[in-house]
């Protein structure tokens, strides 16, 4: 199936995490692929650390893009969903995971249908994630699953700063 965690509320990478950890705990093999971004979070130093059968890959350049992409981040993405697509053909991952490819089509870090075809292409046996604020209508309508986080109060808006353990 191919299954969207999209909106502008928190939780999307959160979920996908999760989905990943019962995949493992289901003995599959997990490819987590996160677009856009290139820090060390501590889900990360977690699945590291206790889960080897979850590889994580990120590929961006360490910042989130607020603005404008830069040429790194164009070269970034597309080499990641150049990765992404064979991995998600190979059928030697039960969940494949693509964490912010909403955010990577909304900047035009590579196109809608550049993601669509990827994903079609999949093995049978794959599952696959994709996540970010912005998913566009065409992922929408050929998801199995879509989920939508929305934001209804957040303490960012009362001036609180990010949290270790909690939003990263």
């Amino acid at each position: 199936m191919l299954q969207v965690y999209t909106g502008n509320g928190k939780g999307k990478t959160t979920a996908a995490f999760g989905l990943a950890l019962r995949a493992a705990g289901a003995g599959q093999e997990v490819f987590f692929a996160q677009f856009v971004k290139g820090k060390s979070y501590s889900e990360i130093r977690a699945v590291e650390r206790w889960l080897p059968t979850i590889t994580v890959k990120q590929y961006g350049r360490g910042c989130f893009i607020v603005k404008t992409p830069e040429q790194e981040d164009f070269v970034a993405a597309r080499h990641g969903l150049a990765d992404v697509a064979d991995i998600l053909r190979s059928g030697s991952y039960g969940l494949v995971v693509l964490d912010e490819a909403c955010i990577a089509t909304h900047f035009r870090l590579f196109s809608v249908d550049e993601l669509l075809s990827a994903l079609r292409a999949r093995h049978h046996r794959t599952e696959a994630v994709v996540t970010g604020r912005y998913a566009p209508p065409e992922l929408i309508a050929a998801a199995d699953l879509v989920t939508e986080m929305r934001e209804i109060k957040h303490y960012y808006n009362e001036g609180h700063a990010a949290r270790e353990g909690v939003e990263f």
